[in-house]
């Protein structure tokens, strides 16, 4: 039996600079799926050749609490560093993992991947409410290229499944997990089809970048989110485009604890909420030292 798909949310615009974002989630109505709390796609962006490079040097740093953000870059060179002393910068096809835990300072910038040469940016980025145990751990970081991540070839020549998260047919992800989650990036070639056996219990959404993606019979618009029942079921996905399409599916099991966001924390009580933005403004998050990072 297919999965029924319960509401459709269209994303409202959340510009940065000269990126032009799409918020996905949250909305009024939709507030988590699975353990994600926040997804953000950044659409594929051709830069000048001769546009300067970004720097990373303070003017973007920001502090996170209580998550687990997860850059995931479609094409790109990702620049990150932390007061946690991390420093690393990922390729088309990788993602930078960082656990904020107790409190944390990033600072990240994005540019085209001097590997390919292609000038383009393009991707998303997740953030993973933590279950409360893991929000009172220590900051970690770790940086995931794309040979590292398993992707599956699907039959008839149809495309593949990447696993950005969690695991597919026993294949995981080195993405740490703290609750059943999953993100996997389907490309699906013209014409073709992949169904997806969903798990009962789980809750699952799907985001289309793209128009031309017919979901369960049914074609829906360019960028997109999808949220289906936590029924046992099936999601058919076909390219009823004449290119290559994209499709993200990615949930997991539900967060049964309570979820109070505020700005760039994400915690359980309001109380928490406010030693949040105290310990952040009191100096309590570190400072990023970029020279030593960059050693």
């Amino acid at each position: 039996m297919k999965k029924k798909v319960i509401t459709t949310r269209p994303g409202r615009r959340a510009d940065v600079g000269e990126y032009k974002i799409h918020r996905a989630l949250p909305d009024h109505e939709v507030r988590a799926v699975g353990p994600f709390v926040f997804l953000d796609y950044v659409p594929s962006i051709l830069h000048a050749a001769d546009k300067p490079r970004k720097v990373v040097n303070g003017k973007g740093a920001h502090p996170h609490r209580g998550i687990a953000t997860l850059t995931y870059v479609l094409n790109g060179e990702a620049d990150h560093y932390d007061s946690n002393g991390h420093h690393a910068k990922v390729y088309s096809g990788g993602a930078q993992w960082m656990k904020a835990g107790t409190g944390i300072i990033h600072d990240e910038a994005m540019n085209p991947d001097p590997n390919t040469d292609d000038g383009l940016t393009h991707g998303f980025q997740f953030w993973v409410n933590l279950p409360a145990k893991h929000k009172a751990e220590r900051p970690d970081y770790r940086p995931v290229q794309a040979d590292e991540m398993p992707r599956i070839a699907l039959e008839d020549n149809g495309g593949w499944l990447k696993v950005v998260a969690g695991e597919y047919e026993r294949q995981a992800s080195p993405i740490p997990a703290y609750s059943e989650q999953f993100i996997y990036h389907i490309q699906l070639q013209p014409g073709k089809a992949f169904l997806l056996n969903a798990k009962e219990g789980l809750e699952y959404a799907a985001f289309l970048p793209a128009a031309g993606a017919v979901i369960n019979d049914i074609e829906y618009k360019e960028q997109e989110l999808l949220l289906f029942d936590t029924k046992e079921g099936t999601i058919e996905m076909k390219n009823a485009s004449d290119t290559p399409i994209i499709i993200i599916v990615f949930g997991g099991a539900p967060y049964t604890e309570p979820i109070v966001a505020q700005g760039p924390f994400v915690m359980n009580t309001q109380e928490e909420i406010v030693a949040a933005y105290n310990d952040f403004y009191n100096g309590k998050y570190g400072r990023i030292n970029y020279r030593q990072s960059a050693q």
